[in-house]
């Protein structure tokens, strides 16, 4: 039942917030927000939302401007902020891999590995993982801030740069080659500390999370269901995947069956055809909102 409390909730401002707003539509929150504005508005009284940066937001949520946000593995990395990690939610803006930051330098280039780059110039938005990445491999180079195009500076403007990538396509697209991944990094949702010892909004916070990681977990999966005749079922039952336990339910045709079943997306399309050879039929696949164990 609503109440007169608020959790202050900050979502990521960028190439991630449209996705964001995507799944929080799945978990069953509705988020609108005009183009200029940073204060959206959802459908939740209990909530208040605000836009920030990823990679400033962890700052904000350690010094408890909001309650709880989400933003990437790498910039909590990169800020080195205090705070609580609740869950990872993997998502991205284009796919559901895992965000990477690589060591690339242009194609032409000598360097093989960090160890060439001694004396070098590097240059990155994620300056002091970078730095912590160099001392580890007891390599001492420059590491300079950039402010974007960073994969048009090598050769000219520096030796090599750290810049994240889903697909490499970018990199491979401005002569660029990997010689090293420094970390991967997934949006996770996090809290200030002293929010996370408040029942009420650790509570809150937890409800959300579950929801978040049931809309990730049905990106994957779809729901199947199809009319199997008696005579049919143990053939259609062997064809569905062996750790799936479909429901099955008597029709009100005498010997006849509806089977349905959650599966991963990726395998329907060999399935589908296996399943019909096999006696299935009124073959049925449905998008999933939530997936809740």
């Amino acid at each position: 039942m609503p109440t007169n409390k608020k959790l202050k909730i900050a979502l990521p401002k960028g190439s991630l917030e449209e996705a964001t707003y995507q799944l929080f539509k799945k978990a069953g929150f509705v988020v609108s927000v005009s183009s200029r504005s940073y204060f959206p508005s959802i459908d939740d009284s209990e909530l208040e939302v605000i836009l920030f940066r990823p990679q400033e937001m962890s700052r904000y949520i350690e010094d408890g401007i909001v309650d709880c946000g989400l933003t990437g593995h790498d910039w909590i990395l990169e800020n080195e902020s205090d705070i609580v990690e609740l869950c990872q939610l993997q998502y991205s803006k284009r796919t559901s891999n895992p965000v990477r930051w690589v060591l690339a330098v242009h194609n032409d280039s000598p360097f093989q590995s960090v160890k060439d780059l001694q004396g070098k110039k590097i240059v990155t938005e994620l300056v002091n993982a970078t730095k912590n990445y160099l001392k580890k491999n007891k390599v001492t180079a420059e590491v300079e801030f950039s402010w974007g195009a960073t994969e048009v500076k090598p050769p000219r403007l520096a030796d090599a740069i750290v810049e994240a990538t889903e697909t490499g396509s970018s990199l491979r697209a401005n002569n660029l080659r990997i010689i090293d991944t420094l970390l991967t990094s997934v949006p996770k949702f996090i809290a200030n500390k002293k929010s996370y010892q408040d029942e009420w909004k650790r509570r809150k916070m937890e409800n959300i999370v579950l929801l978040l990681e049931g809309a990730i977990r049905a990106q994957q999966k779809v729901g199947l269901k199809m009319n199997v005749a008696k005579k049919d079922l143990s053939k259609v039952l062997e064809i569905l995947p062996a750790l799936k336990k479909p429901t099955i339910s008597s029709l009100s045709a005498e010997g006849w069956y509806d089977v349905d079943t959650i599966i991963d997306e990726h395998v329907v399309r060999e399935l589908i055809p296996a399943l019909k050879k096999a006696g299935a039929s009124g073959i049925i696949e449905y998008p999933l909102n939530k997936v809740i164990p």
